[in-house]
């Protein structure tokens, strides 16, 4: 069997390792004329992502390259301190989630694929494709075209295969929210690394961890109308955060503005395959990145994909299976996620609601117990 992967983020590199491990040659196809190695700011890699990533035997190089940050410890505008809840569960050998640049994780990620023999073909942006009894061709936009026994999409939140597979099919779902990130060097302040400081600020949302060598690695989530786009962003945030009881603003004015995304997740997707065609990650089930868990839902899937394609008889049952063993975990995530963005983009009334609550909420729905569905997910090969 052969597989053709549309798109090579960080899902479709572990697809086409965890294939290879059950003896299905992948090839992988990008839109983008080059990699994405400067792309993106930081993200979260939770444990349950990690566990998966060490299925592959590829989550060393993800271990060094990033930071250990197992807690986060939540904040007012004002300055109270509202509550702790763990971000992931350790797993059994102790290893705990980590953050990463996003470009880091993909260059590991990538360059492991490459090591393992996998073929990247990049400036290939789909277009279209056809299938029959026998096989699937794709065709692209410089005018090549490749044949498989199926194609799997993993090309993101805006899927160019999603919308071929089902026209019908949800668009991705503006979060009200805009995604900022930085890092600042030198910022001559203690913090404790590990820990992930989430501020619900008057106007928008901050976060920051700090790593051993003593730079500060933030993100900010700030409330916009889509399309909005003021002249300075750097000078909009430090606006927003102006009023706030912290570090935010003089963070942000420290630095660089390192992205300005509209942050999108997905509907329930209706349809995840059809024919030899499947739907997997973001392009199935985009989570805001609120969760903390976008990369790790794709590299779950990624292995649960290979063990259904290995254990079922033909592409049609693996596909079935893999949608009965993923389908409501991860639409489990995408609303939690949901809720978690809703509550960042709360206005004045809601804000103060929210603050009231949010202790109450820690307490009683983000402990060890309540957190297991999410973390303690073992998938192997």
């Amino acid at each position: 069997m052969k597989a053709l992967i549309i798109g090579c983020g960080i899902g479709g590199p572990a697809t086409a390792m965890a294939l290879q491990r059950v003896g299905i040659d992948a090839e992988i196809f990008e839109a983008y004329d080059v990699p994405a190695d400067n792309v993106g700011s930081f993200l979260n890699v939770a444990s349950n992502g990690l566990d998966a990533l060490r299925t592959l035997d590829a989550h060393q190089e993800v271990l060094k390259a990033g930071i250990p940050t197992p807690r986060m410890v939540m904040w007012s505008g004002t300055g109270k301190r509202l509550g702790e809840v763990a971000n992931g569960l350790a797993l059994d050998d102790g290893t705990v989630s980590h953050t990463i640049q996003r470009a880091d994780l993909y260059r590991i990620v990538r360059d492991e694929a490459v090591r393992r023999g996998i073929p990247i073909s990049y400036s290939r942006r789909l277009v279209s494709y056809e299938e029959n009894e026998k096989s699937v061709t794709a065709r692209f936009e410089d005018g090549t075209e490749a044949s498989g026994d199926i194609l799997i999409a993993a090309d993101g939140v805006h899927s160019r295969t999603r919308s071929l597979l089902d026209p019908a099919a949800p668009a991705p779902r503006y979060s009200g929210l805009y995604n900022f990130g930085g890092i600042v060097k030198d910022t001559g302040r203690t913090g404790e690394p590990g820990v992930y400081n989430m501020i619900f600020g008057r106007k928008a949302f901050f976060g920051y961890t700090v790593s051993d060598s003593g730079e500060t690695w933030w993100f900010a989530n700030l409330p916009r109308e889509l399309g909005d786009v003021p002249p300075d962003w750097k000078a909009t945030l430090v606006e927003a955060f102006a009023g706030d009881d912290n570090v935010s603003a003089e963070l942000v004015g420290r630095g660089s503005v390192e992205l300005a995304l509209p942050i999108h997740d997905l509907p329930a997707v209706p349809t995840w395959h059809r024919g030899r065609v499947l739907l997997t990650g973001d392009a199935a089930h985009a989570t805001s990145p609120s969760s903390g868990q976008g990369a790790s839902m794709a590299i779950e899937d990624a292995i649960v994909l290979a063990a259904c394609l290995r254990d079922e008889h033909g592409h049609a049952a693996a596909f079935e299976s893999y949608e009965r063993r993923r389908r409501a975990r991860v639409e489990r995530v995408v609303a939690w996620s949901k809720k978690i963005s809703d509550s960042k983009a709360a206005g004045p009334v809601a804000r103060v609601f929210r603050d009231l609550m949010l202790p109450v909420f820690l307490r009683r729905s983000a402990g060890d117990d309540s957190l297991a569905w999410m973390y303690r997910h073992h998938v192997e090969l």
